[in-house]
Parts: structure tokens; sequence; C-alpha cells
């Protein structure tokens, strides 16, 4: 009767039977050594790539550790070289808003990301976690998966954002500038974005004009802010009973819209805090048969590429993607390099097309 080969006493259990200790994982490394007639320490810098380790030696080293399927944890062993070049950015599920991932100022943020970190050669780790536990974003970090966090949005936790940045996270987060903020902070100047869009609809002849967004969230409370200043400037009143809450998330705010929009005939402009919401108010407000912009104009905010193909054309507040891309990288390299990271307003400018 033959027998089955003994397995090595050092390959990885197989699936369902408990992972290798600590002691066991040293003996792997322990048998790597006697096998290639080195010393552990060898070893070690070989599995990591030091030159100080000819080239043959690391081959061989290599080759015998996937021979005993020895797995090396990327993730700490950077941490303890300080090599780690990946940055976690994160974008939180906020169950109040609704904004999905795939909202297109999402994806041109996360894609301005992506290639400021390419440039200074660090790879990019995306991660979706639940606003509600923000503390579980530092797990990225405390694991050594990443050297540090770029968060995108404030959302309704300015306090645990706080904490974070009291551990001494390595932390930037897309967002307005609050009061009483520990972390840093990279972001559009939405109080001035507010402005610039009532500005603009009053000048154009708008008295009635209609807010549309959650100022419960911070950016978005910033560009209220703003427009309130513009319908002070013009000595006109801010009724908010011509304010609608709605959520970023189109479809679950659409049904809400058109009944604000139906109880307010007398609206002869509107300002959406982005630019979703607004074209969602186009779409409502030609089903009633309103004429745009002879009736209602109509300003969005972010100025997404498809801003400017919607019927009418969208005018908008444009948001400096691209810059913000490169402020939020370089303000997190600062940080890993032991320097303080200053918060940062970006300018906005008003794009005005049809729709006003």
């Amino acid at each position: 009767m033959s027998s089955a080969a003994p397995t090595p006493p050092s390959r990885l259990p197989p699936p369902g039977q408990p992972a290798a200790t600590p002691a066991s994982k040293r003996l792997q490394m322990a048998d790597i050594a006697r096998l290639a007639g080195v010393s552990v320490s060898t070893v070690s810098r070989a599995l990591a790539g030091s030159p100080l380790v000819n080239a043959e030696t690391r081959a061989r080293v290599a080759e015998l550790a996937r021979s005993l399927n020895y797995s090396i944890n990327l993730g700490a062993q950077n941490l303890r070289l300080q090599k780690n070049r990946t940055v976690a950015v994160v974008i939180p599920y906020e169950r109040g808003s609704r904004q999905h991932v795939s909202d297109p100022f999402f994806l041109s943020l996360v894609g301005s990301l992506a290639d400021a970190l390419t440039e200074r050669g660090h790879d990019m780790l995306l991660s979706r976690v639940d606003a509600a536990r923000l503390e579980e974003a530092a797990a990225l970090h405390d694991s050594g998966r990443a050297a540090g966090l770029i968060i995108i949005g404030q959302w309704h936790h300015h306090d645990r954002l706080n904490a974070l940045a009291a551990r001494g996270l390595p932390l930037v987060v897309w967002g307005g500038q609050l009061p009483q903020q520990l972390y840093c902070s990279v972001g559009g100047d939405n109080l001035l974005g507010g402005r610039l869009a009532t500005e603009h609809l009053i000048a154009r002849g708008a008295r009635r004009i209609g807010f549309i967004g959650d100022a419960s969230l911070p950016e978005v409370w910033l560009r209220r802010e703003g427009h309130w200043q513009a319908l002070q400037a013009a000595g006109l009143p801010a009724d908010p009973a011509l304010e609608l809450a709605a959520p970023f998330e189109t479809n679950a705010a659409r049904q809400s819209v058109q009944d604000w929009l139906r109880a307010h005939p007398e609206l002869d402009g509107i300002f959406a805090c982005s630019d979703l919401l607004a074209i969602q108010a186009l779409q409502c407000l030609r089903q009633a048969g309103r004429r745009i912009p002879q009736e209602l104009r109509v300003v969005g905010y972010d100025d997404l590429s498809l801003a400017s193909y919607c019927e009418p054309p969208l005018s908008t507040v444009h948001q400096p993607v691209l810059e913000a891309g490169a402020a939020l990288v370089q303000a997190l390299m600062d940080q890993l390099d032991g320097h303080p990271s200053a918060a940062r307003t970006l300018p906005v400018h008003l794009v005005q097309r049809a729709s006003s």
C-alpha cells in the first residue's frame, strides 16, 4: 500500500483550518534559511528585495519561499520599512443623502486623485465605509494597507473626523472648512459659489428664487449661506418655504422636487446645490410646461461634463476638480513627510449657459 507524501511542516494550512501563528511563521522563515544556507536575517532582507543581498541569493530564497507556500504580509512589511506607497481614498456611504459612488462628481474627483497619485508613484486603494462608522476607515492605516487616508465628504460626521485627526492619523478630507476643525480639509469655495449662483439669477431678473439641497450637510450649508448673502445684499427675503432639503440621489429626490415645484408656481429662479438636482428640476419643469429660461432660470453646482449637454445646457458653478486631486494629495504628502498641512479653499467660478 502506498502512502501520500508527507506535508512539509511549514506548508500553509488548507482552507477551513486555523491560519499559521507568529511562531509557525517564524519557523517557515527558519526553514527557508536552513535550506538556502543563509541566516534568517538574510532571508528577511531577500524577501524584502534588499540590495544588500545579491541577486542570486534573492532568487534562491524567493523560489524556496514559493515552494513552501510562504506568504508575506506586504502591508505590515511596508509599514515597518516605511515604504508604503498606497493611499486609501474613502467614500463614506451616508444613508440620509443616498449619494452613490457612481455619482458623476465622485467619479471625476476619484479620477483626479488617481492621476495625482500616479504622478507621484503611489497606488490608490478605493474603499467604501458607512459614514456612521467612519472610525472603521482607520483600520486601512492601522493594518498597514495604506500610508494615509483621503476621505471624500464630511457628511454629518465632523466630530468623527476630528476624532480620527486627534489620533494623529494622516488624513485629508474633501469638504468645507468648519469651526473647531482639527483635520485638514481641501474644498471649493462653497460660500462664494452659492453667492455667485444667486447673484447671477438676481442679475437676470429673478426675485422668487428657490434653493434645492440638504443644508444639514456642511458643503451644502455653506452654499446656502452664500445664497442668503446674495439675497440680503439685493434686499430680498430668504424665505424658508422656497427651500427644498432634497437628497443628492436624484431618483429619491424626483417626487419631492415635482411636489415642491407644483406648490410654488411663483418661482422665477432656482439654485440647486448639484448639477444632478438641477437637471432633475429642468426635467420636471419641462413636463409641467414651464419655459426655460423665459419663465424660470436654473443654476446648478459642480459643472459636470453632462451639464453642457442637457436641454437646455445648464448654467452652473464650476468646481476645480483637476486642481482638487493635486491639492488633496499634496496635503497628505506633507503630513506623511512630517509637516503640518493647512486647510485650503479652492476658487470657483460661474459658467453661464442657456438655462439662465
